[in-house]
């Protein structure tokens, strides 16, 4: 999986589409590939926000990946409500978005139409646009298996340049903030000041 996350280094970081949000020059990335039915997401969700708190200088990447969508149609819902709210309103609002429906508890099939609009809205989301996303989320599903994810979440930390096999860990699964964190580190003492 590291290997793979090596040769599709420029999608996992690169792809304007997906949620990214951290400095544009940052050294150090962590992508997640989830979906907000994923009841391992959600207890990811604070641990990503904590992350997010203590490293700033880091850039997280979004990747949202609807594999519960084809029992739950929810899920495919508020990857391409996220998705829209991204473009269209950038970071602020999605992380509120995103934030609020991990929030909601709803999991496992109990997601809403109701929940997802109700998100939107208290993210400040507005009117969006009703542009498609699926080729967004058929390039996430794609990177996502080529990858070696099998399931949500997916995440793998990396540098933004010059990733090496020692300078890269994958996580097939949760990850505890105190594991996380030192990826995280490893990237960065590898990836140069």
């Amino acid at each position: 999986m590291t290997t793979a996350a090596i040769q599709h280094q420029d999608e996992l970081l690169n792809d304007k589409t997906v949620p990214a949000i951290g400095p544009e020059n940052a050294k150090v990335a962590v992508i997640e590939f989830f979906d907000y039915q994923c009841s391992v997401c959600a207890r990811q969700a604070p641990v990503i926000q904590s992350l997010m708190k203590n490293n700033p200088q880091v850039r997280f990447i979004f990747k949202e990946w609807p594999i519960f969508g084809y029992r739950w149609k929810p899920s495919f819902e508020a990857a391409e409500t996220g998705l829209r709210i991204w473009q269209q309103k950038g970071g602020d609002t999605y992380m509120n978005y995103h934030n609020a429906l991990f929030a909601s508890g709803h999991i496992e099939g109990a997601l809403t139409h109701k929940d997802v609009t109700k998100a939107a809205s208290a993210a400040g989301a507005g009117k969006l646009k009703n542009n498609d996303m699926l080729g967004t989320l058929s390039r996430t599903d794609i990177l996502a298996k080529n990858s070696g994810f099998q399931g949500t979440p997916g995440i793998i930390v990396m540098p933004v340049a010059g990733a090496t096999a020692e300078t890269v860990t994958v996580f097939p699964g949760g990850a505890m903030e105190s594991m996380l964190q030192d990826a995280i580190d490893k990237a960065q003492g590898q990836a140069g000041d």
